[in-house]
């Protein structure tokens, strides 16, 4: 039998609660008719801006051809349009469109009932403990030494990892901290 103390796995709590929370959503955006995986493309493209479709793929942590037919059909529903990179042709970057901001009105509305449900009972105290230590976790997880430097093509903005710890986790979106729309007015 296999053994292994996870009740005292901090990545196991950690593990349980991001599966608890991601199932929540994606039963909240299957009732809009939105999948986990445009969820994360529109998310990313959020809180960092146009991106390219390598570092994309990065961030979500997926394939690029599993990531290609997304994109296709997020270009074919007129949510975003994918354009040549200026300072290297051959990378495909992207942008969200205004057809995005229905979509997102729609995908904050979906997060902020789950993030109302995940944190019932629990105080805002308690809730900046949770973050802090999730905060320190990381930075304990991220060494100069471990860290692999991603290339960047066009020079566009730091790891991921480095969004996240500044607040803008998927689950934690607020319309008023990281508006989609200042992605569309360029």
């Amino acid at each position: 039998m296999l053994q292994y103390d996870f009740e005292n796995s901090v990545g196991c709590w950690l593990a349980l609660t991001s599966q608890a929370i991601r199932r929540d959503m994606a039963n909240e955006m299957a009732r809009e008719d939105i999948t986990s995986r445009q969820w994360e493309v529109l998310c990313w493209v959020a809180m960092e801006g146009e991106l390219s479709q390598t570092e994309l793929s990065e961030r979500i942590g997926i394939e690029a051809p599993t990531l290609v037919g997304i994109l296709d059909r997020m270009e074919r529903d007129g949510w975003l349009e994918r354009y040549a990179c200026p300072k290297d042709r051959r990378r495909k970057r992207m942008r969200v469109t205004p057809k995005a901001e229905a979509v997102w009105e729609r995908i904050v509305a979906c997060a902020q009932r789950v993030r109302s449900r995940a944190t019932e009972g629990i105080s805002s105290e308690e809730l900046e403990v949770l973050r802090g230590l999730c905060e320190r976790i990381r930075a304990n997880l991220e060494s100069p030494e471990g860290k692999i430097e991603r290339p960047s093509d066009c020079q566009i903005m730091d790891s991921s990892a480095d969004i996240i710890t500044q607040g803008g986790c998927p689950d934690t979106l607020e319309t008023s901290e990281k508006p989609l729309s200042r992605t569309t007015a360029r």
